[in-house]
């Protein structure tokens, strides 16, 4: 007699890996309100602490194609429980910090290994692998726009943890909350054999699966125009309070700022899942990223009042992650579900190279020129390189009608 094994229903799935990406995305996105109580405690410069969110970013790439690849093949509950465990981990190594080596051991390699192992490139294979292909991009709007209430949520959160308790005791505090991330996970055990739904089911080793999608010229377009998505939102997540305080506003618009980015990144994410679905994917990337080089402009060459920080925050809250959805649909489309967490963590890792760059010179020019301005300009031109980058990308299943033929 054949045991047969509990499918959890799909409405406990999204709940849960929901509920996951809200956790796992919430602390990474609160990291900028630590810079300036961790400088002014330990007497470090911006350069210090932008290269423990550099390492975390890149450590973050790194780990996801690789816990990807495991959680397809063993399923995604050991990956998304062993990147809470690590989540936590680092975060109390971070809190603890006595010198620049736990800062970026901590912060750094561990928190971003947690967030690998735990965050948007697993969550939403597993969607994809449990609802309709027509589903998809809103359901993955769902996950994305998730990650963005934690975003929203640990803003403030972040804020009055610093002053309440200290900088120090308000990480340790979040690093027993990600502990919560092994238990929500259970639902979620599935690996890739386990999908409800498949597209163009086909038995590919890994080694084939990354030989097919290396030859894919539509792929390599969405890996190169990712970059810039990783290098604009890292920039702006690390170094924005920062730049709030250069300016001379009070810290409180820092925390409305990144809780506005975060709030309105919620109905960014939805509406990117919504659109995704309808319409071209590839031009509503190009116009996502032309958008964004937009407001950057604007920002910097008009006035710069409380005002304009929370305009300013509203329209980048708006295109903030409205690139996930539809860039990870497009995997989808592309290759199937077979490998879908390793090949959007492959995407994802250059997101992640962007991040390293952007937190890292964010850090390293504001020491070196007194100013985030050649940063914000630099974001500004990738932003319209990504669009042109985006625009010929075709949204059609690779030809796997003849073996080699893979170039679409």
């Amino acid at each position: 007699m054949t045991e047969t094994r509990w499918q959890p229903p799909v409405p406990l799935i999204i709940a849960c890996g929901c509920a996951i990406a809200l956790l796992a995305f919430g602390p990474r996105s609160a990291m900028g309100f630590f810079q300036e109580p961790i400088l002014q405690d330990k007497g470090w410069g911006s350069t210090t602490f932008g290269l423990a969110i550099a390492i975390q970013n890149l450590a973050w790439g790194l780990g996801q194609p690789i816990f990807g690849a495991l959680a397809d093949r063993f399923g995604a509950y050991k990956s998304l429980a062993a990147g809470g465990i690590i989540y936590a981990v680092g975060l109390y190594l971070m809190g603890t910090a006595d010198a620049p080596i736990w800062l970026h051991i901590g912060g750094g390699v561990m928190v971003g290994l947690g967030v690998a192992a735990g965050s948007f490139g697993i969550i939403l294979s597993v969607f994809a692998r449990n609802v309709e292909p027509e589903k998809r991009s809103f359901v993955f709007g769902m996950g994305t726009a998730a990650g963005s209430a934690g975003m929203f949520l640990f803003s403030p959160l972040s804020a009055a943890l610093i002053e309440n308790f200290g900088w120090s005791n308000g990480l340790v505090y979040m690093s027993i909350m990600m502990l919560i991330i092994p238990v929500l996970a259970i639902p979620l055990y599935g690996s890739a054999k386990d999908a409800r739904m498949t597209q163009d089911a086909i038995e590919q080793t890994i080694g084939e699966a990354l030989s097919e999608a290396m030859r894919h010229k539509s792929y390599l377009l969405l890996i190169t125009g990712f970059f810039v998505c990783g290098f604009q939102v890292a920039f702006i997540t690390a170094h924005f309070p920062k730049y709030i305080a250069d300016i001379g506003m009070a810290p409180i618009y820092a925390v409305w700022a990144i809780a506005l980015i975060g709030l309105f990144n919620i109905f960014g994410s939805l509406a990117s899942g919504v659109i995704g679905q309808k319409y071209s994917k590839p031009y509503f990337l190009a116009l996502l990223y032309v958008g964004r080089s937009i407001a950057v402009t604007l920002f910097l060459l008009l006035p710069q009042t409380p005002t304009s920080v929370i305009i300013f925050s509203i329209v980048m809250g708006l295109l903030w992650l409205s690139t996930v959805a539809p860039t990870n649909a497009l995997v989808a489309i592309m290759f199937g579900t077979r490998h879908l967490g390793m090949l959007g963590g492959i995407v994802f890792f250059s997101h992640q190279i962007g991040s390293f760059l952007g937190v890292y010179y964010g850090g390293y020019l504001r020491d070196l020129t007194g100013s985030y301005d050649t940063v914000w300009w630099l974001g500004v031109a990738l932003g319209l390189f990504a669009a042109a980058v985006h625009w010929p990308i075709r949204e059609a299943p690779v030809d796997r009608t003849a073996q080699g033929t893979a170039t679409a």
